[in-house]
């Protein structure tokens, strides 16, 4: 028998917490039709053995390789001038929606007066709208406004994208010490130099490793995108799926793949690089 003293406190509130998200995860299944038996339908499982039989081998013809050349660097043109202009627009907007660089904090032990939160309010909101409608569906009022091609990509990845920035970069900087900060704004520093010599050391890490993340998000978002018209990998895949031509999918696919290989490689420089 098992002594008292050795039972694991937090077994029975695991348990219950087990059992409220079954009871929780059930409705949600019906809810969402969700029949996983259906794949292991003969119907269904010939289907899709004989659509991947087509992607093999995949397409490496000359002219076919100068396209998806070209349908690549646009994809990373896409992704890469998007998350630019989201940075713009982010930074800002995350050092006004943060307490980090707040005076009346740094001068009460970090608890900031009413005013400061009052006036960071309506950036936060702002950033929630922006973040809040998903980049296709920006995508497709943008090329609606601007017509086919890249530029509707850009500027749906770089209204979304503002929006996350601005959130993550503002809680990243709440969630340093801000005893250095605090220093420099009481010792009369101004907010720009307090925050680089205060916040940006302390934060640069991770500020960078879910930048490079957006950045991999934002390439992954301009392939969806381009099934929408927006140019890039995801219209030409698009277009290679209408005509059945599984061979040049599979190739883009592998493209796509090694792309976001290379965007964590980044990531895990950049981020042994400011660590």
């Amino acid at each position: 028998m098992l002594n008292h003293a050795h039972r694991d406190p937090a077994a029975l509130p695991r348990l219950a917490l087990a059992l409220l998200a079954i009871v929780l995860l059930w409705p949600g299944m019906q809810l969402a039709e969700l029949d996983l038996g259906v794949l292991l339908h003969p119907d269904s499982a010939g289907s899709m053995g004989g659509f991947l039989k087509d992607f093999w081998p995949p397409a490496h013809d000359e002219d076919f390789l100068t396209l998806l050349l070209d349908a690549t660097l646009q994809t990373l043109a896409i992704a890469t001038a998007g998350m630019a202009l989201a940075l713009l627009l982010a930074v800002p907007a995350s050092l006004l929606a943060s307490r980090a660089l707040s005076l009346s904090a740094a001068s009460r032990g970090g608890q900031p007066g009413a005013l400061g939160r009052w006036m960071r309010w309506p950036v936060r909101g702002a950033l929630i709208v922006l973040r809040s409608v998903p980049e296709i569906v920006w995508a497709l009022l943008f090329v609606r406004a601007v017509g086919l091609g890249p530029t509707a990509g850009v500027l749906a990845i770089a209204i979304t994208y503002a929006g996350m920035l601005g959130k993550v970069y503002a809680e990243i900087f709440e969630s340093v010490d801000q005893r250095p900060v605090h220093a420099l704004l009481n010792s009369g520093s101004g907010r720009l130099a307090a925050f680089a010599y205060g916040v940006l050391p302390a934060a640069a890490a991770e500020l960078t490793s879910y930048t490079v993340y957006r950045w991999e998000c934002a390439v992954r978002a301009s392939v969806v995108m381009g099934f929408v018209g927006a140019g890039g990998l995801g219209q030409q895949i698009d277009l290679s799926m209408r005509m059945f031509a599984g061979a040049e999918v599979a190739s883009m696919l592998l493209t796509f793949l090694l792309l976001v290989l290379l965007a964590d490689q980044l990531s895990r420089l950049l981020r042994a690089r400011f660590t």
